[in-house]
């Protein structure tokens, strides 16, 4: 099945990086959400990875939090752990540094570096769907491919 340009944008980044046995599926169910993500593939709204995209107030810098579907972000708590006041930025930012508009943001292919920090909530899975590139692409993979995938730390992230 031939995927849409920016699935198979994905796909390519993950063949790119040694991760050629993650396929990217398309599916007829919207997966933009955690909840809808968890209904299209038959799993826990925990397994799915939500990549949510922060900027530094004062730096500017870009973060990618790959959250489990389960979890809200702590932003106090992060900010505490990055020293530094983050901002939720608007759909043109998250689009401009992904390559990728908001509901199908990968953990990987975008179109500048980012540094990941990863919920270890995840880790309590053996299998996490992350969004590949449009709100009805996904792929899956385990929490330790996901931290090799991006090169990220974990961090407490979840609120509560």
């Amino acid at each position: 099945m031939k995927l849409s340009p920016s699935a198979q944008k994905v796909q390519e980044a993950l063949n790119r990086r040694g991760f050629a046995h993650l396929q990217v599926q398309e599916l007829s169910a919207s997966t933009r959400t955690a909840q809808e993500a968890a209904a299209a593939v038959g799993c826990a709204v925990g397994q799915i990875v939500k990549s949510l995209v922060f900027r530094g107030a004062g730096s500017g810098k870009p973060y990618l939090l790959l959250v489990s579907g389960a979890n809200r972000v702590d932003v106090a708590r992060l900010e505490a752990h990055l020293g530094e006041r983050l901002e939720k930025p608007d759909a043109e930012y998250v689009r401009r540094v992904t390559g990728f508009a908001i509901g199908g943001v990968p953990p990987v292919g975008h179109a500048q570096p980012l540094e990941a920090l990863m919920d270890p909530d995840l880790f309590q899975y053996q299998r996490i769907y992350a969004a590949a590139g449009t709100p009805f692409a996904l792929f899956g993979l385990s929490p330790e491919e996901l931290l090799a995938l991006t090169g990220g730390r974990v961090v407490a992230l979840k609120s509560g």
